[in-house]
């Protein structure tokens, strides 16, 4: 029983048997997202045309754009969350590294005295 909790669980929810949802960064907001978008386009569409077939279409047209807009703005975010962490990272390496030495960033070099005629 609890061999099969355990591998239902690592198995993970699978969209159309492709997109691993609970594994893959961003695909469950952007699934959330898409979702919303299609109910609201089609029904706006509805209520403005009241043709069915039409507003199907309009309503996953809406998904799809919802789902891939949301998707690469979540993807792009993580990517820069990356580079921001990445550069602080190594900020505080070269910090450890260079402290209390003469390499240390932190350090104001010592204005020397101006060399002028006396």
């Amino acid at each position: 029983m609890a061999g099969e909790d355990e591998a239902s669980r690592n198995k993970g929810f699978r969209l159309l048997g492709i997109l691993d949802v609970q594994r893959t960064p961003c695909a469950r907001d952007a699934i959330l997202h898409g979702a919303g978008g299609s109910v609201a386009a089609g029904m706006f569409y509805f209520l403005a045309t009241s043709r069915v077939k039409r507003s199907f279409d309009v309503g996953f047209a809406g998904f799809m754009l919802t789902t891939l807009g949301s998707w690469f703005y979540c993807r792009i975010n993580n990517a820069k969350l990356r580079v921001q962490q990445r550069v602080i990272q190594e900020g505080i390496r070269n910090k450890v590294v260079y402290e209390g030495t003469v390499l240390d960033p932190t350090k104001k070099p010592k204005a020397e005295a101006p060399s002028g005629p006396s």
